[in-house]
């Protein structure tokens, strides 16, 4: 699956009927991101696997592989299980259609005619958080390689000459000894302090999101930062 940048995450529509898919693009057309459309459950599938989206739409009544199925076969696949779905139908549905749709993991249940301005103000909430969510997921790696790298307590290890081979020349007695590492200082301790700050506050905005690896990469997190405490105190 090829990730797209957060500002131009796709969006994918799956519906059999072409009409309905030059609808959806005319409606969602004012947004940044780019409509890729899926005629059929199966061919949803596919796209899915190919690149990341940031929602899916998807008719309900579609031939073959209906709207609820393919619904569940995204969820059930580790690489798009996290995508937002919201379904749609016509007026003249099961009233138990709703429910289906929440129990096969879709985020939101629309009936047709639907407001275009409703749905675009939908689409564009799961844009948002899909932005938040990846600006989170840089955000943690960015600290972690920076708590994680050389510390001034660490050097590196000196090689183990092999047995019975001539040692290395000395170097001259009156050659200056290396200068010793400077200190972590307190503009780095700063700048550490400040992107918890900023990760923090994007965890609040994207609580409601499904963030796999997330909390992985916060635990790694806390261990640097207590090695790094522990290195300053020792």
């Amino acid at each position: 699956m090829t990730p797209p940048a957060p500002d131009t995450a796709p969006i994918l529509i799956v519906d059999d009927m072409e009409e309905n898919l030059v609808a959806l693009e005319a409606v969602l057309s004012s947004l940044t991101s780019t409509v890729v459309r899926a005629r059929s459950g199966e061919e949803a599938l596919k796209a899915m696997l190919r690149e990341e989206f940031a929602v899916v739409l998807i008719d309900v009544l579609m031939p073959g592989m209906n709207g609820f199925e393919t619904a569940a076969n995204i969820k059930g696949l580790d690489q798009t299980k996290d995508v937002p779905i919201i379904l749609l139908t016509g007026a003249s549905v099961d009233p138990n259609y709703a429910y289906r749709g929440y129990t096969v993991g879709a985020a939101d249940f629309l009936i047709k005619p639907f407001d275009p301005w409703l749905l675009r103000t939908k689409v564009n909430v799961f844009l948002d958080l899909y932005r938040k969510n990846h600006q989170l997921a840089s955000q943690a790696d960015q600290l972690k390689r920076l708590l994680t790298g050389p510390t001034p307590m660490e050097s590196p290890a000196t090689p183990a000459e092999p047995h019975g081979h001539a040692h290395a020349p000395h170097a001259p007695e009156d050659a200056p000894a290396p200068a010793p590492a400077p200190p972590v200082g307190d503009e780095a301790l700063s700048d550490i302090a400040s992107r918890l700050v900023q990760i923090e506050l994007l965890l609040r905005d994207a609580r409601d999101i499904e963030s796999a690896g997330l909390a992985d990469r916060i635990a790694a997190l806390e261990q640097s930062v207590e090695r790094l405490m522990a290195g300053r105190e020792a």
